[in-house]
């Protein structure tokens, strides 16, 4: 399972600037091309990044669009500069994000019998459907025990990753996926749980015959068994575009799409 990943913001007395530059530097945009997007010049980012100028509380949010800075980082930037953070963090059972949960909820109950769930930046499962329940058969109680990670359900020899027929590849796609996103966010939340799942034994094999014919599938898929059988999953992740709020931004809903016509037939017989 995958999902999007919260940044831990840098320390703050290091100053806008460097921030900055970190961000352009990480996106490997030079300062003539930052400047040319932003409208600006390649002196004035230069100023900024060195601390030679302020830059004003709409430079650094537009620099930071160009950038594709996290909403999170956003934030962190503006209060480097000596601003006010723009974007409120309003926690997903506040009433005013009621509409947002009750679309959520009704997505992922009318993708059934097909799983989906609704994870946040740390991969923490807030909503999930019959179809991710069914998949749970067999999880140690203790990986059940609020708060749910994703990633730990997976991967954790206690959790789903006995019964993945392809573990090392699918294992493989996940933690690579990490490695880009620690890469992308420095997040340390993401990297202590990447140390944790990686560190997790792996099997020389796991139980059970590959299916007779292999099936040509279009992306690299999840292949699980329950109950003596072996489904395959894709995954899809949706986010929200253009958010305004750090907890909206960090949101995705993951949705597993039936590889092969076997995977959809008994999904549709278990869960009706």
């Amino acid at each position: 399972m995958t999902a999007l990943v919260s940044g831990t913001s840098p320390a703050t007395d290091r100053g806008v600037g460097p921030m900055l530059r970190a961000w352009r530097e990480r996106r490997r945009v030079s300062q003539l091309e930052l400047a040319l997007r932003a409208d600006s010049s390649a002196r004035h980012i230069s100023f900024v990044e060195t601390g030679r100028s302020r830059p004003s509380e709409e430079m650094v949010l537009r620099l930071a669009e160009h950038l594709d800075v996290p909403v999170r980082e956003r934030n962190a930037l503006l209060l480097a500069a000596g601003y006010a953070p723009h974007y409120p963090e309003t926690p997903l059972d506040d009433p005013a994000l009621g509409a947002l949960r009750e679309g959520m909820e009704r997505l992922i109950r009318g993708y059934e019998p097909y799983p989906a769930l609704v994870v946040d930046a740390t991969y923490r499962v807030l909503a999930a459907n019959r179809g991710i329940a069914m998949l749970m058969d067999g999880v140690a109680e203790h990986l059940l025990t609020p708060p749910l990670n994703a990633i730990r359900l997976t991967l954790h020899p206690d959790g789903l990753a006995p019964r993945i027929r392809n573990l090392r590849e699918w294992r493989g796609h996940l933690l690579e996926q990490m490695e880009r996103q620690i890469a992308l966010h420095r997040s340390r939340p993401l990297r202590e749980l990447y140390d944790e799942v990686a560190a997790y034994p792996v099997p020389e094999s796991v139980p059970g015959a590959e299916p007779d014919e292999p099936v040509p599938y279009f992306a690299l898929p999840m292949q699980i068994e329950h109950e003596g059988h072996v489904l395959s999953f894709i995954s899809s992740i949706s986010t929200f575009n253009t958010p305004m709020d750090v907890t909206v931004a960090e949101l995705a809903i993951e949705t597993l799409l039936p590889a092969d016509p076997a995977t959809v037939k008994y999904l549709q017989t278990l869960l009706p």
